[in-house]
């Protein structure tokens, strides 16, 4: 009997995600923090050291560093900046949707400090005395650009007038000072032609009441006087920054990736629907449905978590999206299985989802154990692909689990499809009647022609080669380091035409700046990417941005690292990987066995090396985002190859296996029952990589290669390198277990 009410339940439920989605999603994604990446803005890593002898750069340095700095932002105003204490000595800004990067450049690190002074340089106050926000532009007597001052406390500043005012001249006189680094900033320059320190000085003749002071007479201009009194009114420095690592991105840039990689995303998530549509039917139906929940909950979290959004993140939530069908792929490949096999569509339901959750949850957690590898030793927009990951990852498990349960429940229970296999996908000359089967007969699959086992050496023997291939290729060509790893300044130019190396360099070298190397890129020919050997200093870069501007109507994006930070990014990528591989064994390990552990872990460093070998040889730039994408990829090939294991030990439960031949007739049998799962799984991430390399933007092109070849290699490695390993070990076990009761008889 149909039960109509389900139906109905299940519609209305339908209706009310999408509604929600429908009336929310708007100001949901208006809220969403974009990143410096897709807004425009810059980003700075400074090492903080003590700005005078015997200071200590300790906990409270740091946190009154971060608050002078955030004072300072205040007066750019800039709406959400990021401004965080990393390490013992470190702290990072991200200024996103910054208009004038040069001015923030300068305000930020400038150590200036006031003081008034008597004639024997005696320190009479200071930039403490300042009321908040009390200085400002404005003009003198002359009519000449000034800055006036307002002081906290007016009776102070009446003793001391009291005191000079007695005094005759030139003790009389109160000079006023600013204290910095000489000859770093160029607008304290053109503040202060005269003398780099001294502001002005005045005859004090009689007592003084008003807490108003005026700094004229230094050379000002109203530009150099307004960015004095914005400096005053920011505070001085407790320390002195140096910059270890800095990127900046002109809005034409941000915006511009933003709007092609959300286009990539549509596109691959569209042609995922359909695939999903087309091989699953109805549970394909019920898949769109929870992964178009799934994107909006990713929203939502982001939005509630204040996450910054940025290119690798949208990446990350598409990629996602790839990852998550994979949940539903495999529930529904079981509920296809148990079908086949004769039982009714809700008997197949409940044996479908009670055998495929284990398998989603170890899959879940050793991708779970990249992620949290790669936030932990990541930086900047790495942690932040990292975060996306992450959530994903768990939102994921539960609109999969969840989520498409609720929705298949309503359905499969309302009986309306009790003897409708056909819309899970599967024909009646597939089904067969096993109930009164002792649990070994063995359902045919489309791969049963193929003997995976057979060609095991051939198959050892191809890796093997490909592994020579990448030490030579690795030892002659070596890796084309970016200046993530290797320091020095990156810079990418967008042009209003068509551009050559030629013309790039002649650019350059008009502005003194000597190149390391110049490739043309886009889709016209029309950018231009520079590497300089050694780190642009403030000045070089703001002339650099100016010009460009001058020159093709837009700023260009500039990196610098320094020789410090990229040793340590470079120790902090291979980290990473081993601790990722330890944490995947032993998770490996418990759930499992320990070969089955170490042939996973083989299988994902082959993975990972090949994709080495592909950019050694195609001499692709290895930056930080290739470290993400090995990283995802170890996840999502330990997450293939726990798929096929879990097989192979449901499969060891129904059949004996006291000889290599039974070993390798349930790798075999595993095999072809999971290859469909394989296939289909790999094939909805690879849409979503191809999407983000054919339509995204070229800033994460590299990161997309990588991605699709990891995820190609991955896919092999699961079918012919992993279950292959492990069959080897394995029978050489059974054979010394054997060989010992031999010897014991």
């Amino acid at each position: 009997m149909v039960k109509r009410g389900r139906i109905v339940a299940f519609f209305l439920l339908v209706l009310l995600v999408f509604s929600t989605i429908g009336t929310t999603m708007t100001g949901i994604t208006k809220d969403i923090k974009l990143g410096l990446d897709l807004q425009g803005g810059f980003e700075i890593l400074y090492k903080v050291s003590p700005a005078k002898k015997g200071d200590v750069i300790d906990k409270k340095a740091l946190n009154s560093t971060v608050e002078a700095l955030r004072q300072r932002v205040d007066v750019l105003g800039v709406s959400e900046p990021s401004i965080q204490i990393e390490g013992n000595d470190r702290i990072r800004v991200q200024l996103a949707g910054v208009t004038n990067q040069k001015q923030a450049r300068d305000l930020l690190s400038t150590q200036a400090n006031l003081t008034f002074r008597d004639v024997n340089d005696k320190v009479l106050m200071d930039g403490t005395d300042l009321a908040q926000g009390g200085a400002k532009q404005s003009f003198d007597q002359s009519n000449q650009p000034s800055v006036s001052l307002k002081l906290k406390n007016a009776k102070k500043f009446e003793k001391i007038t009291r005191e000079l005012s007695q005094k005759p001249a030139p003790n009389n006189l109160i000079v006023i000072w600013l204290d910095y680094e000489e000859g770093k900033d160029s607008y304290q320059k053109e503040a202060t032609k005269q003398n780099p320190k001294y502001l002005s000085a005045a005859s004090v003749s009689s007592v003084l009441t008003q807490p108003d002071v005026e700094i004229s007479g230094g050379n000002f201009t109203v530009k150099s006087a307004t960015q004095l009194a914005e400096l005053l009114n920011a505070g001085s420095l407790p320390v002195k920054l140096d910059e270890l690592y800095s990127t900046s991105v002109g809005a034409q840039f941000g915006e511009e990736a933003l709007h092609t990689t959300i286009l990539a995303g549509i596109i691959g998530i569209g042609i995922i629907f359909l695939y999903m549509l087309f091989f699953y039917r109805l549970p394909g139906l019920i898949a769109i449905i929870t992964l178009s929940f799934y994107i909006y909950l990713n929203l939502v979290v982001f939005d509630l978590m204040h996450v910054v959004m940025t290119l690798p993140g949208i990446a990350a939530l598409i990629l996602g999206v790839g990852m998550a069908v994979d949940a539903n792929i495999i529930t529904y490949e079981r509920i296809k299985d148990e079908l086949k096999t004769g039982r009714s569509v809700i008997s197949a339901y409940r044996a479908g989802n009670r055998r495929s959750l284990a398998t989603i949850f170890d899959a879940n957690i050793t991708t779970m154990l990249a992620a949290l590898v790669l936030f932990f030793y990541g930086q900047s927009s790495v942690k932040g692909f990292a975060t996306t990951l992450m959530i994903g990852i768990v939102l994921s498990f539960i609109t999969a689990v969840y989520g498409t349960r609720l929705l298949m429940s309503l359905l499969v229970n309302s009986r309306w499809f009790d003897k409708k296999p056909g819309y899970f996908g599967v024909k009646k000359e597939q089904i067969h009647d096993l109930s009164k089967d002792d649990g070994t007969t063995v359902l045919p699959t489309a791969w049963d022609k193929i003997d995976f086992v057979k060609y095991r050496k051939a198959f050892f023997t191809f890796s093997s080669v490909l592994v020579i291939i990448g030490i030579i290729s690795v030892a002659v060509f070596r890796l084309n380091l970016g200046i993530d790893f290797t320091s020095g300044t990156r810079i990418e130019i967008p042009a209003n035409h068509t551009v050559t190396q030629a013309e790039i360099q002649r650019e350059m070298k008009s502005l003194d700046i000597k190149t390391d190397d110049v490739v043309i890129t886009g889709k016209s020919n029309d950018t231009g990417v520079v590497r300089v050997v050694g780190v642009l200093n403030k000045k070089e870069i703001a002339n650099l941005k100016d010009h460009f501007k001058d020159k093709y109507g837009s700023e260009p994006n500039v990196s610098t690292v320094s020789p410090t930070v990229g040793k340590e990014l470079a120790k902090n990528a291979m980290m990473a990987i081993v601790i990722a591989s330890i944490g995947i064994i032993i998770y490996v390990t418990i759930r499992f066995e320990f070969y089955m552990a170490l042939a996973a872990v083989l299988a994902l460093l082959h993975d990972a090396f090949f994709i080495v070998t592909v950019f050694s040889l195609t001499k692709l730039e290895v930056d930080l985002t290739f470290i993400a994408a090995v990283l995802t990829i170890v996840g999502y090939s330990i997450n293939d190859t726990i798929v096929t294991f879990d097989r192979i030990r449901e499969n060891m439960q129904k059949f004996k296996s006291k000889t290599f031949a039974d070993l390798a007739f349930i790798v075999n049998l595993s095999l072809r029952e999971t290859f469909t799962r394989s296939m289909n799984t790999v094939l909805t991430v690879v849409i979503a990589v191809v999407a983000l390399l054919v339509f995204g933007s070229e800033s994460i092109q590299n990161f997309s290669i990588a991605l699709l070849v990891g995820l190609i290699l991955g896919a092999y490695s699961s079918v012919f390198i992993a279950a292959q390993l492990w069959l080897v070990w394995k029978g050489k076990q059974l054979k010394r277990e054997e060989q010992k009761e031999v010897e014991s008889k």
